[in-house]
This record gives structure tokens, sequence and C-alpha cells, in this order.
């Protein structure tokens, strides 16, 4: 039986819409349900919110009600009253509290906070050379260099944070989000993708690899679930390239193990990645892949030519060559659909929160 102990989950939103979200909320439920007292701190409102349910069996708190200035030093200059107000809610905490920050922009505030006796870990939830290419690696660098433990995703990429001189660095995997009881029967010719319609998310390399492999499989249908800032102009793309009678623009779905029962093939076309929840939910729903290789957490979780296919990162007619072999053999789907349903249970929430409850006893030594 773990120690009861106090866990604030700190993010920038409440209930941003993305993976994180979706993440933090998760632990929450799986800590609380370990008997810890929880509490989700979000730093402001979102730009685009997301459903995360109404009656949460732990308090959430926003320090801000409206959002701070986007520049950094009219954000500077109101940091003080809401980091105050982050203060009081860690002192309230017990004896061997843990404070979870998921995100390195909520670390400024944390770090402006009385986190005095309490254990604090810092977060990366996307590859190192994804971050390396934002102002979030110099971020990183800066305020999660002190903390108890910094947290990538994978081995490699704590390996490659250690070299930065990120002493501190350790990995933490995702969990499984859910295993569907029923998996895919893996029948409809359709290829499915989720995620937010943002640049990260190469929903336009996918069109561009779609281009390449439907015409050879009439009939097949790309059905992509999601929103962003990103839709209007990948509508136009896809009507130039003469696609619209094969992609089907879904919009956000509340009903994800739904969206993936009803395809065959899933895809991942990202520029970046940390540890994928939509890829490991449809593996759990029993859909091979093909995916760019774009993070070490993807060639983690994908065992390349057993339960997926990788293509390398941005060649779109390598992509298009994985989703034409799955596409062509409905033999191969299976196989691969089945290993990729029983392979991705070695992320079960038991064994992520067991690794959660180990890292805390070894912190608090």
């Amino acid at each position: 039986m773990s120690t009861s102990r106090d866990i604030f989950l700190i993010a920038n939103s409440v209930d941003e819409l993305g993976g994180v979200t979706t993440w933090t909320h998760q632990m929450a439920r799986l800590f609380t349900e370990c008997g810890h007292r929880v509490h989700v701190v979000g730093i402001t409102e979102p730009d685009e919110p997301q459903d995360i349910g109404s009656r949460l069996p732990y308090p959430t708190t926003t320090l801000y009600a409206v959002r701070p200035p986007r520049d950094r030093r009219g954000r500077e200059a109101g940091m003080g009253e809401p980091a105050a107000r982050l203060s009081a809610l860690l002192r309230s905490a017990r004896p061997g509290a843990v404070v979870i920050v998921t995100q390195v922009w909520a670390m400024e505030w944390v770090v402006r906070a009385d986190t005095a006796g309490l254990l604090v870990i810092g977060m990366s939830h996307e590859s190192y050379e994804y971050s390396k290419a934002s102002t979030r690696f110099r971020r990183v660098k800066t305020y999660y260099r002190d903390v108890d433990r910094m947290l990538a995703l994978t081995r490699e990429d704590a390996d490659l944070w250690i070299r930065e001189g990120m002493d501190n660095a350790d990995f933490m995997p995702n969990p499984l989000p859910f295993v569907p009881d029923v998996p895919s029967p893996r029948e409809e010719k359709a290829v499915v993708s989720v995620g937010r319609l943002t640049d990260q998310k190469g929903i336009d390399m996918l069109l561009d690899a779609w281009s390449e492999a439907v015409p050879r499989h009439p009939g097949w249908t790309l059905r992509i679930y999601g929103s962003g800032e990103e839709e209007e102009r990948l509508r136009k793309q896809c009507t130039a390239l003469g696609l619209d009678g094969s992609v089907e623009w879904r919009g956000r779905t509340g009903d994800v193990p739904g969206a993936l029962r009803g395809g065959s093939v899933f895809v991942l076309s990202s520029r970046g990645e940390g540890f994928p929840l939509a890829l490991m939910e449809a593996m759990a729903t029993g859909l091979p892949t093909a995916a760019f290789d774009c993070a070490p957490g993807v060639r983690e979780i994908i065992d390349d030519g057993v339960d997926g296919l990788l293509a390398p990162l941005g060649n779109t007619s390598e992509l298009a060559r994985r989703l034409d072999r799955l596409m062509a053999d409905k033999a191969l789907r299976d196989r691969m659909g089945e290993a990729a349903r029983r392979n991705v249970q070695r992320y079960t929430t038991e064994e992520i929160v067991h690794r959660w409850e180990s890292l805390f006893a070894f912190l608090e030594r």
C-alpha cells in the first residue's frame, strides 16, 4: 500500500485541447484511486478548451481569470499575485507532497511560488529534438535544472537531456489511455487520423501521401478527426489535390474509441511527438499504424514490421508506400493489428502508476 500524498498537477491550462490535458486528468484519476489527494492547477484559460467532464473526483484551480500578456515583459510584471495564490495552495499540503509540472511554461509560475519542503518534478511531453527546435529548449534547461527530477518520455530522450547537462533527467512513459473490450474488426476501407489540425501534426504531408496511395485503392477513405487553425488551408490543399472524394473531415470527436473501431488502419503523420496517446489508443483498438518515425516515443511504441510500419520523417512517398502495403493486404492488417493490441499493453495503467510510486519513494529518501 503506497503512502497517501498530496499531489499537485500543474499545467498551462486545466482544460486545454490536446494530449497533455488528457494525460493530466488520466493521471489525476489514477492517483486519486490510489488514495492520494490530488489538485489540478492551470495557469490560465485555454484558447481552445477540451471537455474534461463536470464531476471530477478532485478539485481544479485556474490562477488567472484573464489570460496574461503573451509578451514576456508584460507577463512578468503581473506574475506576483498568481504565484502568491499558488504558494497558498502549496502551503496547505501535507508533508511528502509532490508537485508535478506538466509543461515548462507553467514552471515559470512554480519557480516564483513557495515550494519549500515539496518534491518538484518537471516534465517534457515532447521529444528532445522537437523541443530543441523551439524556445522551450532553453526554458527547460533554465527552469528544470534544479527540480528533483526532469522527466522525458523515453530513455533515449533522457540520455540526450543528460548530455545537455541535465543530470536530474529521467524518463516516464505515458500510460495506455484505454483498452476497448471490442477491437476494430478491420473490415471498413478506412484509414483514420486523430489529432489537432496544426502544423505539428503534419496533415499537409498526410494529404500528399494520400494522393499517391489512394489511386491504387478505389473505395478507400481517409477519415480525419480533429480541428484547429490549419483546417481551412488543409481543406484547400485537399481540393487542389483532387482528394475531396476520398477524404472525410470528421471534426472533433467525443468518441475516439468509436472513431478508431470504424477504421482498418491508423496513420500518424506528425512532424514531432512525445509519446502519442492517439497512437496507443489506435493500437489498443487493434489497428496497425503507418507512421513517420518522428520521435523516440513513436519507435518505442511501434515495433516496425511487427505491429506497424515506420517511414522516414517527412518522406511522403515512403509514408504512401506504408499505407499502400496495409491497404492492399487484409491478412497483414489483421496480423499487425492483433500484435499491436497485444504489444501496447506493456503500458498498462497499473505498470505506469507503480513506476510513479517508486519514483516518489526514491526521491523522498
